[in-house]
């Protein structure tokens, strides 16, 4: 049969398996053993045996459940009022005032989180309270939060880093590295347009408050010390070589749980209940990479990656359309799909085609984290969407509307790095030179 009818009848039966309600792994199994057994005529069970091993006994993928922890323990702190409490004074006197703790206090949550619900759903449940008390509108309040709380998936540790990484061979530290700089410009842009609507729109921010000492800021900012030496320590220790990713996850545990010991809220209960959030968030990560693997292998039987990386080159498609093309792409996923298992779901046929455009399979993970951040704002099954709504009460489509702006500087963000490629590279490339 020709490879684009084999492309064709999987991609139906996929999306015909996921609109009729089946879970993303059952559904990547199932047709991977069409594929298999109908197209390849290979022996499907012996391969998923053995298919199931391979992707889950991997020292990289320890990293994985260990964040997931981490960003579980600290959810159930007191994080989010120390966020809201150490970052008010310092952005009271900025064009926008307390809208900026939705992004900064989003930043620094997606350094110790790795999950762009989590980070959503931390600040939101403190900010978006405040704000509404004060009189700051509700749209710019909700469109800052969700699409600050994507931070936590481009920000390193991040859960999605480290798929991608498993899943393309690549070292999920430099990804980590990597990841810093796009981080801080995303930070960046979303603060110029707080900034930029607030002055347009000046009779609808509140006044300022009551001016603070400079002693009275960095006291107010005293909670927060703990968790910034937490991300030092783990960014910091994989930066300077001291640490793998999974060494860093580690430290990040045992820092997490110490911040945790000082606010007073290490107790058995909550040890518990954030072991058995890390379970459940890891085990579907894990249900879905099997499911991943194993499609990838009933590809690579009917040849259809080979197939789609040799048109490329025989085309000479030029990178920046095959670039445009995956936006698209992916885009249209996130509207049905979450970013694990896009990432999962594509790798396998996209991955061979990027590289034969002559496309750096580093820059292009930092580039699918940033369409795949997009895609958490994007009904109807934005994750971000549905975190905000929760918070809220509005509609989904209303949340989806006020996350638009931020949507369109996600887009600005994918360019710059495209036409600057080394805003994604440096930071790796000075990690090897030392």
């Amino acid at each position: 049969m020709d490879l684009a009818w084999v492309a064709v009848v999987l991609t139906g039966a996929l999306f015909l398996l996921l609109g009729l309600g089946v879970w993303v792994a059952p559904a990547l199994i199932a047709v991977g053993i069409i594929g298999m057994q109908v197209f390849a005529d290979a022996p499907g069970g012996s391969i998923l045996a053995t298919t199931a091993w391979a992707s889950s006994a991997s020292w990289t993928m320890t990293a994985l459940p260990l964040f997931i922890w981490m960003g579980e323990i600290l959810f159930r702190t007191k994080l989010s009022d120390d966020m809201f409490a150490g970052l008010a004074p310092w952005v009271e006197r900025l064009p926008g005032r307390l809208l900026h703790v939705n992004v900064f206090g989003c930043g620094i949550f997606a350094a110790v989180s790795g999950s762009s619900a989590a980070t959503a759903a931390t600040i939101g449940r403190i900010s978006l309270p405040e704000l509404k008390a004060r009189g700051y509108p509700e749209s710019i309040s909700i469109g800052s939060l969700a699409g600050s709380g994507t931070l936590g998936l481009l920000i390193p540790p991040s859960i999605i880093m480290i798929v991608y990484g498993v899943a393309a061979q690549i070292s999920v530290a430099r990804l980590f590295i990597a990841g810093v700089l796009p981080g801080l410009l995303l930070v960046s842009l979303f603060s110029g347009y707080v900034m930029i609507w607030s002055l347009l729109n000046k009779d609808k921010i509140p006044a300022a408050g009551l001016a603070m000492r400079f002693a009275a800021k960095v006291y107010s900012t005293r909670r927060l010390i703990p968790v910034i030496l937490l991300i030092v320590g783990v960014i910091g220790s994989i930066y300077a070589g001291y640490a793998t990713a999974t060494e860093a996850a580690a430290l990040g545990v045992v820092g997490a749980l110490l911040v945790a010991g000082f606010s007073g809220m290490l107790n058995k209960a909550s040890i518990m209940a954030s072991l058995l959030g890390a379970v459940r968030t890891s085990t579907m990560i894990f249900f879905i990479l099997l499911g991943a693997a194993y499609l990838t292998s009933a590809m690579s039987f009917t040849g259809l990656p080979a197939e789609l990386a040799n048109w490329i080159a025989a085309e000479k498609l030029p990178a920046w359309a095959l670039l445009a093309a995956l936006t698209v792409f992916f885009i249209v996923l996130g509207c049905f799909l979450d970013g694990i298992s896009i990432i999962l779901l594509t790798t396998s046929v996209i991955l061979p085609a990027v590289q034969a455009a002559g496309i750096d399979l580093l820059w292009f993970g930092i580039f699918v984290v940033l369409v795949v951040e997009m895609a958490q704002i994007t009904p109807p099954v934005g994750f971000n969407l549905f975190v905000v709504q929760n918070l809220t009460g509005k509609d989904i489509f209303a949340v989806a509307k006020a996350s638009f702006p931020f949507f369109l500087l996600m887009v600005v963000a994918t360019i710059l790095i495209t036409m600057f490629p080394q805003i994604v590279l440096s930071l790796p490339q000075a990690m090897v030179a030392r």
